[in-house]
């Protein structure tokens, strides 16, 4: 690693930590946002709540999912947003004054740049996590400890070890933990999946998740703030640009934070916002960024509580150009179930086919005949015998053409399901609570797991290791930074 003095710009590694580090003037809510130490919130009371009490959330992560998530709670009947947290306070003005939301007199929320502060409110309730995935796992298990009901973006946690940890602090701290795979809460999923679990495709041997989705490159940026002025784009080929990562820009970012418990390195504007996916410290490719939902599934579909006991992943990145992407942007993984069950899952972030013509969706296979699920949670087929004759399904909302596909769409049942738990007290109302996001969660972990490796993998999901190879049981966790471990247990 170069000098202190030797980084790029003439702005030397400690002085721009110093800078970045620095909170946004007149954004910060609730006290000094950076006067505790690094530590984990103390556990506060818990506020007891009836079948029509308002619930009182925060956001921590609002930028593109973050955003999302914050405009569908808003919405939800007797549900107050009291303060949103992001480690970027360029963000804070135009999340608050959301146009979006003007039709909603009671979304007046504050602005907070540290979660820790956020913890510290007694009157929060719940907190909806969408910072990156390196992330999730802490804040959860922080917000359990301050007494916090968690929603959590997918996936789940950011390691293996890591999701077994939130099981273990949800049921420690008696809390509601859901986990953002809305496909649990959306009525034509539910249907689809009912129908293979009555038996309808007869006997299921087989599901298959895709991930078909175009990733164009990223390319490859000096480490350092950008000059004034400068343009940046995620993917070399896009024409809508990103904020210019200036001296300025990075002023109201604390970029400590944001790096929390990944390893210390200077910025890097394609290891930042949105890009940070692509990058092993941060994210966990497109296997484990779309990959989950379908994942999710998958799972469901087979009625799997359990660890696959084979996994096999091979691919590579195969994109034009200079990246500084470091996951797969072509992978195919194998698993296969105690009992002989397959799930294949195929990320392609190149040109391609789709596959009965879903791109992202789903697909299982019985004795009987076979079925689609799409990626918006809109439409389903199923297909019986020999002439592949059409059965059940729906498409319904097929034509219409007001309200955009994707993952963004038919999530408000989701949000109303953990305010439902909440209410009850009662995390088994839960669509899917937090053994569910791991079981899923864990999928993409191991195929990562096995790419990385560069060989099939037999685990013992007992023992959440691996047998015999202690290569891939290191990659089941991570080294975490001084003052953002993750405890070992719950006593």
């Amino acid at each position: 690693m170069a000098s202190d003095n030797n980084d790029r710009d003439g702005l030397s590694r400690r002085e721009f930590a110093a800078r970045i580090g620095a909170a946004a003037a007149g954004v910060a809510v609730g006290g000094d946002l950076f006067g505790s130490g690094l530590r984990a919130a103390p556990s506060v009371g818990r506020r007891i709540l009836g079948a029509n009490d308002r619930v009182v959330l925060a956001s921590i992560g609002i930028r593109g999912q973050g955003n999302a998530l914050k405009r569908g709670f808003a919405r939800l009947k007797n549900v107050e947003h009291k303060t949103l947290c992001d480690i970027d306070a360029n963000l804070a003005a135009e999340r608050i004054h959301d146009p979006r939301l003007e039709d909603v007199p009671t979304f007046k929320p504050q602005f907070a740049q540290d979660l820790r502060r956020v913890l510290d409110d007694k009157d929060i309730d719940a907190v909806v996590i969408a910072a990156p995935n390196h992330w999730h796992a802490l804040a959860t298990i922080w917000a359990l400890q301050a007494g916090k009901h968690v929603y959590v973006e997918k996936p789940a946690s950011h390691t293996v070890w890591e999701g077994r940890r939130m099981v273990e602090a949800a049921s420690r701290y008696d809390r509601i933990v859901q986990v953002g795979t809305m496909n649990r809460s959306r009525p034509a999923v539910r249907d689809a999946i009912k129908l293979i679990h009555d038996g309808g495709l007869g006997k299921v041997y087989m599901a298959r998740g895709l991930c078909f989705k175009p990733r164009p490159s990223i390319g490859k940026y000096p480490d350092g703030p950008m000059a004034p002025g400068e343009k940046y784009a995620l993917t070399v080929t896009s024409t809508s640009y990103e904020p210019t990562y200036d001296e300025q820009y990075l002023s109201k970012v604390d970029y400590d934070l944001w790096l929390g418990p990944a390893p210390k390195r200077p910025f890097n504007r394609n290891r930042f916002h949105y890009n940070w996916h692509w990058h092993w410290d941060y994210g966990n490719g497109d296997t484990g960024n779309q990959g989950p939902h379908q994942f999710d599934i998958a799972r469901w579909g087979l009625q799997k509580q359990e660890h696959p006991v084979k996994i096999r992943s091979v691919g590579g990145y195969f994109g034009e150009g200079e990246s500084s992407q470091e996951t797969p942007n072509e992978q195919t993984t194998m698993y296969e179930y105690a009992d002989g069950t397959v799930m294949e899952f195929g990320t392609r972030g190149g040109f391609t086919n789709d596959e009965a013509g879903v791109r992202i969706g789903n697909l299982f296979y019985g004795t009987k005949g076979w079925l689609w699920i799409e990626e918006a949670g809109k439409k389903w087929q199923s297909y019986f015998g020999p002439k592949n004759e059409k059965g059940p399904g729906s498409d319904a909302h097929a034509g219409e053409g007001d309200e955009p596909t994707g993952l963004t769409t038919i999530e408000y049942p989701h949000y109303q399901n953990f305010i439902d738990a909440i209410r009850a007290g009662n995390p088994k109302l839960l669509a899917c609570d937090i053994m569910e996001g791991h079981l899923s969660s864990t999928l993409p972990h191991l195929a990562n797991i096995s790419y990385r490796v560069g060989r099939a993998l037999v685990f013992d999901g007992s023992k959440e290791r691996f047998v015999d190879d202690k290569d891939a049981d290191r990659l089941l966790t991570r080294e975490y930074r001084k003052g953002f471990e993750i405890p070992k247990s719950f006593t």
